[in-house]
This record gives structure tokens, sequence and C-alpha cells, in this order.
């Protein structure tokens, strides 16, 4: 099991902030100059797992707050329905946040579900660029700048998940990711690298 000291969280001292305006809302996005550090945000699927495992998987790495990205909270898989998984994270210190803004549009996800991933792909770059989508991820982003926030959806693997969409707009604004798997054997379990780039050997398979 990857332990909570395993992962290097990057908030140490601030030293200095720059703000950009955001123009959708008005919001300021803050971007901290700190140039030996990189922020970091994780990212996991429920697919093919149960609760408790999943949880193990959360505080396995120090995880505080739960991005839930899904555009529907809801689950026939037990356990993972918004108010009871909101339920079961508090009762061991995990913030869940539901940021339906950033969810996947049915357009998207019917196109996702029948294999048609570049169409996929087109519908959710497309839905991130509006004002509502900015703002809810400006918002993920300063939330993700404080404590140790992982991105939820549904698929195990990120590849065609919107997620990972979500957090190559995060890379572009100098965030590391990782990706958790859980039940699978380790991957790796190393520090990021200045790039953000996460492919298969810089991923963590957070319980075991």
């Amino acid at each position: 099991m990857v332990s909570a000291d395993t992962v290097a969280w990057p908030f140490l001292a601030m030293i200095r902030r720059d703000r950009s305006k955001h123009a959708c809302a008005g919001h300021f996005l803050v971007f901290d100059d700190l140039r030996h550090f990189m922020d970091l945000v994780f990212t996991i699927g429920y697919e093919g797992t149960d609760i408790e495992r999943f949880v193990a998987s959360l505080k396995a790495v120090g995880i505080r707050v739960l991005a839930d990205v899904r555009a529907v909270a809801v689950s026939r898989k037990k356990g993972f329905s918004k108010n009871i998984l909101k339920s079961r994270l508090e009762q061991e210190g995990i913030t869940y946040l539901h940021f339906q803004a950033l969810g996947d549009p049915k357009p998207g996800r019917d196109a996702a579900r029948e294999g048609r991933f570049d169409e996929f792909r087109d519908i959710y770059s497309r839905h991130l660029e509006a004002c509502e989508s900015q703002d809810s991820l400006i918002e993920l982003m300063n939330t993700s700048r404080k404590t140790a926030t992982c991105l939820l959806c549904f698929e195990r693997e990120p590849t065609n998940c919107h997620r990972s969409l979500i957090a190559d707009s995060m890379r572009r604004k100098e965030f590391a990711v990782k990706d958790l798997f859980v039940d699978l054997p380790r991957r790796d379990h190393g520090h990021p690298d200045k790039s953000g780039r996460n492919d298969i050997g810089q991923s963590v398979a957070a319980a075991e």
C-alpha cells in the first residue's frame, strides 16, 4: 500500500502570489510564484471496486478533498451516489465537493459509451470552454492548490474519461497529475516530473 508520506505535497511556504482575473465572472485565479514546485492533483475512477476499497485508496495517499466531476452524481453502484458518498467520506475526514458544471454533457456521455471517442472529446472540449465550466475549473484549481484533491468519475482508466481532459487543462496551468488505480498492482509512486505528464509508468495503485 502507498502511504501518505509517499507523495510529496508541494504546498509549502507561499512566497508571492500573482492574480489573473477570469473574464467570465470576475473570479481571481491564484498562481503561486513557486518555481521549485508543481501543484499536484489526483484522479480516480470507481469502476470495478467497492466503497471500502475506494475510501482506503483515497486515505492511502492522503486525499483531503474528493472533487466529483460527474454531471449526474447518481450511481447504481452501492455507496457512490452523491449524498451517501458525501456522508461516508465525512466519516473519514474527507470533504466531498460536486463540480457539476465540469460534468460531461449527455451528448458527450452517449458518444463515449458508443465508442465515438473523437466526437466525445470534441463535445467535452467545447463544453469546457463555456463560462460556467471555466468558473468551476478555476474553483477546482484553487481548491487543489490548497489541499490534496482527487477528481472522481466512473471509469477506471482515465484515457477515455472526461476527467483526463480536465486534467489536461490543469496541466496547462502547471499542475502535475497522478491517476490513482484501485486494486491494481502498483505501477509507480515516484514524484511527478516537471513536465506534468502522467504516462502509464507515472500512475499510482493507491491501495493493495
